[in-house]
């Protein structure tokens, strides 16, 4: 089933926040970074993190998981960079905990609308979960910000998560899971070390690549797209390339009758659920377009 692209314009254009608009018009439209980079300055505090970037943790004050969504921005706009991604990760290492791990959240002000598993974080407990996705995104951006690939939090959170995974030596949930082949997937053309643990750690997925989210909504799972949304890279060695091209369709085919695509797990607000429709479509759209499945020219491949 084609992709309708223009359906999904007109969706984020009524539907989505402004940001996702923006990354959306950079990855589907060839727009310039300026945008974007301007929509997440409005999520920007002080102290050089985020607050409120993600739809079911509305509260202000920076967070880890804010510092996920902003490297997203931070990946799309390249090859352009910005000192708002090195104050980022400098804001990271002032949160970072002694033995290198963030924490899963930091301590929230206003937990309204706000899911109990974020309002609920121990902020002095290290979390292999959060902390590899953060870095992951960060070593996304670093591949075209050397200022963020020669940060030395970078290195210390990569540090941390690398012997988390080792000590583990396997995934305590699928979410973990997720994101550790995430840190693997980005890590490992460079390091043996992370290139063996990647290969361990790819063992947990079944054939399907599709694995159940424990404590999840009816039929919350992680596809094999979101294991591996990108071709030629080492995660997707070990997923069968007929399950990557059966998501692919299945991706394709998920596209709503308003031209968006939506979320299977639970939203904690109404404005919530709106911001991850937005989301998931940019991402849809990105993964379509870098496994070819858009027209030439349709959105970056690069994410």
């Amino acid at each position: 089933m084609p992709v309708d692209l223009a359906a999904a314009t007109a969706f984020m254009t009524g539907h989505a926040r402004l940001l996702d608009r923006r990354r959306f018009a950079v990855r589907v439209h060839d727009a310039g970074a300026e945008g974007a980079l301007a929509a997440l300055d409005a999520y920007r505090n002080p102290d050089g993190g985020y607050g409120s970037l993600e739809p079911d943790l509305r509260s202000p004050e920076s967070q880890p998981v804010a510092a996920l969504h902003a490297f997203e921005v931070l990946e799309d706009v390249g090859p352009v960079t910005t000192p708002r991604a090195t104050e980022l990760c400098d804001w990271l290492a002032s949160v970072t905990l002694p033995d290198g791990g963030l924490p899963f959240a930091l301590s929230v002000t206003d937990p309204v609308a706000t899911a109990p598993f974020w309002a609920q974080a121990d902020p002095a407990t290290s979390s292999l979960h959060i902390s590899a996705a953060v870095a992951a995104a960060a070593h996304r951006v670093a591949a075209h910000d050397p200022a963020v690939a020669g940060h030395p939090w970078l290195a210390t959170v990569t540090r941390y998560c690398l012997g988390a995974i080792e000590r583990q030596g396997g995934p305590t949930s699928t979410l973990e899971l997720r994101y550790a082949l995430e840190l693997l997937d980005a890590v490992a053309s460079a390091r043996q070390d992370a290139a063996g643990l990647l290969a361990r750690w790819a063992g947990a997925l079944p054939a399907s690549a599709t694995v159940p989210v424990e404590g999840g909504a009816d039929g919350e799972v992680i596809r094999p797209l979101e294991f591996s949304p990108r071709p030629g890279r080492p995660v997707r060695d070990h997923i069968d390339p007929r399950v990557v091209d059966e998501d692919l369709d299945r991706l394709a085919r998920d596209q709503r009758d308003d031209g968006g695509w939506a979320v299977d797990f639970v939203s904690w607000s109404p404005a919530a659920a709106l911001e991850w429709r937005g989301h998931a479509t940019v991402r849809a759209v990105t993964t379509l377009a870098a496994n070819g499945r858009l027209p030439a020219g349709a959105a970056s491949p690069s994410g």
